[in-house]
């Protein structure tokens, strides 16, 4: 799977957790932090309805997950 953008912050644990994920799968993406990026951050809200959570994780298919826990990460990146 590429073309993986994940919105969050440096020190959110659900950002740091899929960050590891991504690392042990060897999976590239990008990780936008959205501290002080006001046009990321509502890019964010916008994939998440409207909704604050991090990370928000956009997949090149056009799907997103929101704060997935390591299981449900894993589980997407083998699909």
């Amino acid at each position: 799977m590429s073309n993986i953008k994940m919105y969050g912050t440096p020190t959110c644990k659900d950002c740091v957790v899929a960050k590891q994920v991504f690392d042990e799968l060897g999976t590239t993406y990008e990780f936008v932090n959205i501290v002080n990026n006001p046009e990321a951050t509502e890019i964010a809200i916008q994939l998440n309805k409207g909704v604050r959570k991090i990370p928000v994780i956009l997949f090149g298919d056009g799907s997103t997950l929101v704060e997935p826990s390591r299981e449900e990460l894993k589980a997407k990146m083998s699909s």
